[in-house]
Parts: C-alpha cells; structure tokens; sequence
C-alpha cells in the first residue's frame, strides 16, 4: 500500500485518505473577466502532465482535511517530499529525483532532511 505523508499531522498514512486534487502552483490570472477565452482556456484546462517530478496538491480527506503539495515522480509514483500550501516549491537534489525515479532506492518522503529540516515521524 502506498503511504503519504501529511505535512500537518505529521506522520505517513494510506493513500485510502488522501485525495489527488492537480497540479500544484497554478497562478490565478488577474482580472479573469477580462481575459481572452484562449487565456482561460490555457489556466483552468491546460496542464503540463510531465513525465517524471510532478509538483500536485493533495487533501487528506479522511484525517486533518487540509490542502499539502507534494513532488511526486509521475512514473514510480513514489512522493519525494511533502510540504504545506502556500509554501514555496522546494528545491530537489539530484538524489531525491534519482531516489524517485523507478529502480532508484526509495526514501520515505520528508525523512532525515526533510522539508524545513524536520525529520518526519
């Protein structure tokens, strides 16, 4: 069973909880009345659908109910790191990608030196 960790409770729970809810880091146009239905079109339906590192929000639906981002490799579907909305997209290492990556050895996610240097429980 796949297990995710929840940023604000603090520890890695089934897959069963959660709720994939797209990509993440989706700027709001300003002024959408205004703008071009092509330009609407390219926010609200458009999205990168990348093979490998994937950056998606998340909602653990069935604990806390709050919205986290995670970077997820798209093809292992292995979670290399958590972290809460709102914060800035993290910076992966060249090792947490190949760790990810399919055949790589796998990390649980936010371990040792996870996000904000807390070490998940």
């Amino acid at each position: 069973m796949l297990l995710i960790h929840c940023p604000y409770c603090e520890e890695a729970r089934p897959e069963l909880e959660f709720r994939h809810a797209g990509e993440a880091h989706i700027a709001r146009p300003a002024g959408i009345a205004e703008i071009s239905d092509e330009a609407f079109e390219a926010y609200f339906f458009i999205r990168d659908n990348t093979k490998g590192i994937v950056f998606e929000r998340w909602r653990h639906i069935h604990g806390c109910g709050r919205f986290f981002n995670a970077a997820r490799h798209s093809v292992s579907d292995r979670f290399v790191v958590t972290y809460r909305a709102g914060e800035p997209k993290p910076e992966l290492s060249g090792e947490q990608v190949a760790a990810a990556a399919p055949g790589g050895k796998a990390t649980p996610a936010n371990a040792a030196a996870g996000v904000n240097g807390k070490a998940a429980r």
